[in-house]
């Protein structure tokens, strides 16, 4: 799984400075959605109107915005940005325009504005959702109630300040960090600086639980995927070089919220992490 960085601080002047009195009665042709546009691919249609309904002209601007907005689309913020962005950034090829219904967008800003916030940006003022058609009109439907009720319940990576990376403890400090917490999983890090000149991040193995908590094998990697993405200033300390580095992340999942509290590097040959790791399996909290 890769993470890019300088996620969210990404090209939101594509939204800010969009010309709002976009008139959607020029002249449209139907084009097939770009390769490049991967976040577009898989959303039930294949072919999209140009100009869009951002007012972006040619092909190479949307491939542009599209990639920018993918840093926020690989956080799952919300199960239906995709849906959300590629309404409006890839328009379905019909005879007329179909805007994102008003729920959609308060749906998809609720959970995802934190996310902004996070790194210092606000909810893009071009999308206020009030500009968009009331459910009763025709447009994309916002979320099913089972869809919303799913959505809910799966817990979500904080936004937080950035755990120490430890480097020098005891086998004991450590099993005090397990108890006090409800999960532990060891990961693989590596970055590879890409062609657009970004740092892009790797998870290299499967995730490795430790202690296992409330969280599912078929969700963890996805979770710390997200933690990673949206607490980058952290992924960046993680990385300092391009070797991968092996680390032992302790945390808790309260409230539908995950948090990590302890991060531990685990050198190849540490010893203490390796013994915590074994006595866990019989050791009592106090």
């Amino acid at each position: 799984m890769f993470l890019k960085a300088k996620i969210l601080a990404f090209a939101l002047s594509g939204f800010l400075g969009v010309a709002t009195s976009f008139d959607i009665g020029l002249s449209t042709k139907c084009v097939v959605i770009p390769k490049e546009m991967d976040m577009c691919h898989k959303i039930g249609y294949s072919e999209m109107r140009l100009p869009n309904l951002m007012g972006h002209t040619s092909m190479a601007e949307v491939i542009l915005k599209s990639t920018t907005w993918q840093h926020l689309v690989h956080t799952n913020c919300h199960p239906h940005l995709r849906t959300f962005l590629c309404s409006l950034l890839a328009p379905i090829c019909l005879d007329t325009f179909i805007h994102p219904c008003r729920s959609m967008c308060v749906a998809v800003r609720e959970s995802c504005a934190p996310m902004l916030t996070c790194h210092g940006h606000p909810w893009p003022d071009t999308l206020d959702c009030d500009r968009f058609p009331a459910d009763e009109d025709m447009c994309l439907a916002s979320l099913t109630k089972e869809n919303n009720y799913l959505h809910k319940v799966l817990p979500k990576p904080a936004c937080q300040a950035c755990p120490a990376v430890e480097e020098f403890f005891t086998h004991k400090r450590v099993l005090e960090g397990f108890c006090d917490n409800n999960f532990a999983v060891k990961v693989k890090l590596s970055k590879k600086r890409t062609v657009f000149g970004d740092q892009e991040y790797n998870i290299e193995c499967q995730v490795e639980f430790i202690t296992q908590g409330s969280l599912l094998l078929y969700e963890t990697q996805n979770m710390i995927q997200q933690w990673l993405l949206i607490n980058e200033n952290c992924t960046q300390r993680m990385t300092p070089t391009h070797r991968p580095v092996v680390y032992l992340l302790v945390g808790n999942i309260a409230e539908g919220t995950i948090s990590v509290n302890q991060v531990y590097r685990w050198p190849r040959r540490d010893s203490q992490l390796a013994l915590a790791t074994q006595k866990w399996k019989y050791h009592k909290c106090l």
